[in-house]
């Protein structure tokens, strides 16, 4: 089982709307290590983070962070050590558009 340590998925939103920012690939299991949010304006604001399986309608079950609140031009990290099977999906959400940026990163173990 090979394992490759990487960025899993980046979003610089543009929009309030809910944004797919990583889904496991088939044949993969994935361990989501870290989550940074960077407020990269100049206005406090809020942001979601959602876990689910491929295919679920996003839910109030899914959320793992739901309107919290971040400072103008601050960041956040989340240490997560979360494990996901193939096909689930991160989701994210800001409370403004053109305000956050989403780095997640993690390890891909091929099954």
């Amino acid at each position: 089982m090979a394992t490759s340590y990487k960025i899993l998925g980046q979003a610089h939103m543009t929009t309030t709307s809910d944004t797919d920012i990583y889904t496991v690939p088939s044949a993969t299991e994935t361990i989501i290590s870290t989550m940074i949010v960077a407020n990269i304006g100049t206005a406090a604001t809020t942001f979601n983070i959602a876990l689910r399986e491929d295919g679920d309608t996003l839910a109030d079950k899914h959320y793992i962070a739901k309107e919290v609140p971040i400072a103008a031009n601050d960041s956040t990290t989340l240490t997560l050590g979360m494990a996901l099977e193939a096909t689930d999906v991160v989701t994210v959400a800001a409370g403004t558009g053109n305000a956050l940026s989403f780095n997640l990163f993690g390890a891909e173990i091929d099954v």
